[in-house]
């Protein structure tokens, strides 16, 4: 577990402000109140917010530094879409994020106000929400579902011509391969900064398999 700090937060994105590493460690806190009121993440956890949350999300702007619309599915807890947006203030990019927990939103939108970000939420089921954003640069999901759920649930973005980013466990390989019945699809495997086994998977190219 890395001790919070601008080096450690560039070697995942590249260069950022102090500004920014300021307003994260500020989420850092909020979001640390805001767990002990309704659970975003599992408080076992917890004590490795930085590297295992906060460090995890933001690394995806190290893997496309001038995207700047992003689309995050299922933000949860806010992760990757708040720490995304927390990078975008300074460089004039922006979020929308589906969740449609009640609770979620309500801290997504107090958090998005707070630090003012250019966030939207979108409070729907993925599949409702399609028409409803912007065509986004690039769209990602964290701990949602697998690679096959994940690319029905992006299809009309990824289609649209948006590159997925996609945070994977150790077992990335055989959901690759489980979804290549149904995809076809264009791969570029990242080695997650965060986990030893795990990584970021970036999806371009999405078709239909036999279409």
């Amino acid at each position: 577990m890395s001790e919070p700090s601008l080096e450690v937060l560039e070697r995942a994105t590249g260069p950022v402000s102090r500004e920014t590493f300021d307003r994260l460690i500020a989420f850092e806190a909020q979001f640390r109140k805001w767990n002990q009121r309704i659970n975003l993440i599992a408080r076992s956890t917890e004590a490795e917010l930085w590297d295992r949350h906060i460090l995890d999300s933001a690394q995806l702007v190290g893997l496309k530094p001038t995207a700047l619309r992003w689309l995050d599915l299922g933000s949860g807890g806010g992760f990757p879409g708040l720490v995304i947006a927390l990078i975008m203030k300074e460089r004039g990019g922006a979020v929308d994020m589906v969740e449609s927990n009640r609770k979620k939103t309500g801290f997504l939108q107090a958090t998005i106000g707070h630090f003012s970000l250019p966030a939207h939420i979108v409070a729907r089921r993925i599949e409702d929400s399609h028409g409803l954003v912007e065509q986004p640069q690039v769209v990602t999901a964290r701990a949602l579902a697998s690679l096959d759920a994940l690319l029905a649930l992006s299809e009309p973005w990824l289609r649209a011509g948006a590159v997925g980013l996609f945070h994977k466990g150790r077992d990335y390989r055989s959901e690759v391969e489980e979804s290549a019945h149904r995809w076809k699809f264009d791969l570029v495997e990242h080695p997650s900064r965060t986990d030893p086994e795990g990584a970021i998977l970036e999806i371009s190219g999405l078709r239909r398999a036999g279409g």
